[in-house]
């Protein structure tokens, strides 16, 4: 039963190392940019010799970063909320600086700070102009695309120049059939007038 209860022990151990594992790569910075930064600025101290890394001491400076930048947030968010606001500024972290002992950081990280403000205001300027200029070339086109349309309803078709035309010639044929009519009497009115004139005949013989 010992035996059994220091083996469930090790698996526990076991079981927490992988965790903290797990949660300290998760939580990690990323393993290009670490090995990259730390290339560079080796390179600036040893112009002489190549300096390499081992696997070890990259982890040892990235599980360092990741240290200094929890306690340096820690002590911005303490200060942040002395001075009773919820969202930490670019002072706070300056400040928080001070308080930890790293003065000797501020002044390039202000400056780097303000090389990236005028990169984010140049990307911003940038981006709202060729937003401007996508939109009055959509208002172009659809201004141009309205006219066109105009135009369209403007001028008929040739079906229906064909259509009035067609509707113009009968009008006119009806027209000229009327006026035919109405020159040309009828033949009840011709047989009127014939036996008009035949009773006129049939008086004058008899006044004679």
């Amino acid at each position: 039963m010992a035996e059994i209860e220091k083996q469930k022990d090790n698996n526990k151990d076991k079981e927490k190392v992988v965790t903290a594992s797990v949660q300290i790569e998760q939580e990690g910075l990323p393993k290009a940019i670490v090995r990259r930064l730390v290339k560079d600025k080796l390179s600036q101290l040893s112009t002489d010799t190549d300096i390499s890394l081992l696997r070890d001491s990259l982890v040892a400076f990235s599980e360092s970063a990741r240290i200094f930048i929890h306690y340096l947030s820690a002590t911005a968010n303490d200060i942040c909320k002395e001075s009773k606001r919820q969202t930490i500024n670019a002072e706070d972290v300056f400040k928080a600086l001070e308080e930890i002992e790293f003065p000797e950081l501020i002044e390039p990280l202000r400056a780097s700070l303000e090389v990236f403000r005028e990169k984010n205001s140049k990307r911003k300027s940038a981006s709202s102009k060729s937003a401007e200029s996508n939109k009055k070339a959509k208002l172009k086109e659809s201004v141009e695309n309205g006219k066109g349309k105009m135009k369209e309803q403007e001028q008929p078709s040739d079906n229906e120049n064909e259509d009035a035309q067609a509707g113009e010639e009968i009008n006119e044929v009806e027209d000229s059939a009327e006026m035919k009519e109405q020159e040309q009497p009828s033949d009840n009115e011709n047989e009127d007038a014939q036996a008009g004139e035949e009773i006129n005949e049939v008086e004058d013989s008899a006044d004679d």
